[in-house]
């Protein structure tokens, strides 16, 4: 069954143009993880200053393994990189220095039931677990 990674960051208002950046700069870096199903950066619009990052995994494993892999480093580095520059006074490459977020917290999930478009599941596209129960 498939497992769900919320990543929940906050985001002060100034910082979340540099955020969205961040994430488009990384895009493609997830894709070809072993286990990898879905990813979405969700934007607030309630005035809330709270982003989502949505990933969808095939188990905790896949997603463990991805969070110690050298993909998802190098996915973290520049901003490392980035706020080393901010400390030491020099400018970093582009953007702000230093995390475009002021706190993180993670949620997980288990996905018990899922639905989609009756048009995508006779077509085939929806995968194994469209019904949440396999296939």
């Amino acid at each position: 069954m498939s497992v769900v990674k919320i990543n929940v960051l906050t985001v002060p208002e100034p910082m979340r143009e540099e955020l969205e950046r961040r994430f488009a700069k990384r895009a493609g870096l997830v894709d070809e993880a072993e286990g990898f199903e879905h990813f979405e950066l969700l934007r607030p619009v309630d005035g809330t200053d709270r982003y989502l990052v949505y990933t969808r995994w095939r188990s905790d494993e896949d997603f463990t393994k991805w969070m110690e892999g050298q993909a998802f480093q190098r996915g973290h580095a520049r901003t490392m990189k980035d706020s080393q520059e901010a400390e030491a006074g020099k400018a970093p490459n582009q953007g702000h220095g230093g995390p475009a977020a002021s706190g993180s917290e993670q949620w997980a999930f288990e996905i018990v039931e899922s639905a989609g478009p009756k048009g995508l599941a006779a077509a085939g596209l929806q995968g194994a677990h469209a019904s949440g129960r396999g296939s």
